[in-house]
């Protein structure tokens, strides 16, 4: 089931999120997933400005470039380091390692972390595209974490945080839509009129590989928040 909040911009969908997050807390959530890109970063002032502390929580994020060293300003290591962690630290922070000689071995590592670390709350964005994470159109349902070729719109969706396209990389470490879908909760965000198509396209439309966001209206407990334009074509 998906819940569907409208806010008026990002900065009121982060002060929402942080009332999702602190509900998660009261509740008992001790695992949480976390995502990057420009989407969550207003969740993160507010999660930084607040009273939550995370001490004895862990965190786990959604995917990470591969080829980048955590100490690569584009790696997402160093982004939740710089948005989050660094005011609000966790007890265990996992991301996969960019740096990982061996693909097949960090994916085998990574899916066992998320086996003793059961996600209780997952956040999300959307890609233009339907994607979650780096699970893009086509992606199998019940892919656990997977090396990703990303695709061209992808690239050009990410290059704006490089000097040049050329240097953004090619592939990427992904929970997979499986992985995403083992939460308790699911809180989805998305702002801006690029992805008003994509969340028209999750909420009310097919279930389909094609919009791999889709696959959430199978979930038991979905929150998305969207602003006006995000969420100018929802019915």
């Amino acid at each position: 089931m998906i819940k569907v909040i409208k806010v008026k911009d990002q900065v009121e969908g982060g002060k929402k999120a942080l009332e999702i997050f602190s509900e998660a807390k009261n509740n008992g959530v001790r695992v949480f997933g976390l995502a990057t890109g420009s989407t969550p970063v207003t969740t993160y002032e507010q999660l930084v400005k607040s009273d939550l502390d995370f001490s004895n929580d862990i965190s786990v994020n959604l995917d990470e470039y591969v080829g980048l060293s955590k100490d690569n300003p584009q790696s997402y290591a160093y982004y939740m380091h710089e948005h989050l962690f660094k005011h609000k630290p966790f007890k265990h922070s996992y991301l996969p390692n960019g740096m990982a000689k061996d693909s097949s071995l960090e994916c085998q590592r990574y899916n066992q972390i998320l086996e003793d670390n059961h996600v209780g709350l997952q956040l999300l964005g959307i890609g233009r595209n339907g994607h979650i994470g780096f699970n893009e159109p086509g992606t199998d349902i019940n892919e656990k974490t997977h090396r990703v070729a990303l695709t061209p719109s992808t690239i050009e969706a990410n290059a704006r945080f490089f000097e040049d396209e050329n240097e953004v990389p090619k592939y990427a470490y992904s929970m997979g839509i499986g992985s995403i879908m083992n939460a308790d909760a699911i809180l989805l965000e998305a702002f801006g009129k690029k992805k008003a198509q994509a969340v028209k396209a999750m909420i009310d439309g097919e279930v389909t590989p094609d919009v791999p966001a889709s696959i959430l209206q199978k979930h038991p407990n979905v929150t998305v928040i969207v602003d006006e334009e995000a969420g100018g074509l929802l019915d």
